[in-house]
């Protein structure tokens, strides 16, 4: 399944519920672990991690 949409982040966790309202899915959260990118299961929206974002640290 091709990506629905990309969004670029600057945190190594995010939120994705499909952008809500009747179309939305169930809320998930998403880590990078080391990747450059993730994609959601349920709606294929992409998320980048910009380049330069800080890791908090312990995460």
């Amino acid at each position: 399944m091709e990506a629905q949409q990309t969004i670029r982040v600057e945190t190594e966790s995010v939120r994705c519920d499909g952008g809500g309202g009747p179309l939305g899915h169930p809320a998930v959260y998403l880590k990078f672990k080391g990747e450059a990118e993730i994609v959601c299961p349920y709606c294929s929206a992409k998320f980048i991690l910009a380049e330069g974002a800080e890791t908090a640290p312990g995460h």
